[in-house]
């Protein structure tokens, strides 16, 4: 018997890479334990940098391809592409340190030297996922809709975050992204928060 190279028992098996809903909720919940988990490390003095530092390897794609971020309380930097600038707004600017790219200049021994500038976050960033020092007890998403296309699912919505320190609770409309990744788990691609529109 003689087969063609071509014949589909040679063919790797198709593994299925569509994100669900289910994945996109789950997503969601695991973002909304995280600031909460993190609001609760900073009022307890633990190192909540480290906490967010964590989370956000886990839940956004920084480091796996490309992130649109678009936070909700950011006028001067309003887009995030990178993953040091979502990190200031998310703990506060006062809070992490930025490095430049390097550069080079001549130093007449080896063609030049490395020199690289370190800089506090965005001093608008008050730090999200800690309310600017007041925390947050409770979030809780509500999806309008979610609409799943493949390797990437969109859900559109409204989140709710309970103040830890007064009780208020403060509306919030989102657009996610969520793209499966290369190791095969699901991140955030596109994140876009606005307070609710008022005339």
């Amino acid at each position: 018997v003689h087969l063609k190279p071509n014949m589909s028992c040679f063919a790797a098996p198709k593994v299925d890479k569509s994100v669900t809903s289910e994945e996109v909720e789950a997503c969601q919940q695991a973002w909304a334990d995280a600031i909460v988990r993190i609001s609760k490390i900073h009022k307890n003095g633990g190192d909540f940098v480290a906490a967010a530092g964590q989370a956000a390897g886990e839940l956004y794609g920084y480091g796996h391809g490309t992130v649109l971020f678009k936070p909700t309380k950011a006028a001067e930097y309003p887009f995030r592409p990178l993953a040091s600038q979502a990190m200031s707004y998310f703990v506060g600017g006062s809070n992490v340190t930025f490095v430049s790219a390097s550069t080079s200049k001549p130093d007449g021994k080896k063609g030049g030297m490395n020199i690289r500038k370190a800089e506090k976050g965005y001093s608008e960033d008050a730090g999200f996922a800690i309310n600017g020092g007041k925390g947050w007890e409770h979030v809780e998403f509500q999806n309008h809709q979610i609409d799943c296309h493949g390797e990437v699912a969109l859900a559109m919505g409204t989140y709710y975050f309970t103040c830890a320190t007064t009780g208020d609770v403060v509306k919030v409309e989102y657009t996610f992204g969520y793209k499966r990744n290369s190791d095969g788990k699901v991140r955030i691609c596109l994140h876009h928060s606005s307070v609710p529109y008022a005339a």
